[in-house]
């Protein structure tokens, strides 16, 4: 099975202070046991292939039904090392 990067970030931003969408977003994203790397200005996670859309919808709906004006999310095939 193939493996996925998805880098993720959820606006508004402030500093320190996630606030539910962010929070809610990366919740929607562990509840699938997938670890969400939390990062100041943006967080990612390693998902396969065929969870990967599913996952991204519902941090999607996580992050717009808690308040986010904006989310970017970018995805890239995991290169082997």
């Amino acid at each position: 099975m193939s493996t996925l990067v998805v880098e993720f970030t959820v606006e508004p931003f402030v500093e320190g202070q996630p606030g539910p969408h962010v929070k809610q977003a990366v919740a929607a994203v562990e509840r699938h046991g997938v670890k969400v790397d939390f990062g100041p200005f943006g967080s990612s996670f390693s998902v396969g292939v065929d969870l990967m859309p599913t996952v991204v919808a519902d941090m999607m709906r996580a992050a717009y039904g808690n308040g986010a004006t904006f989310v970017s999310v970018s995805v890239a095939r995991q290169l082997a090392s």
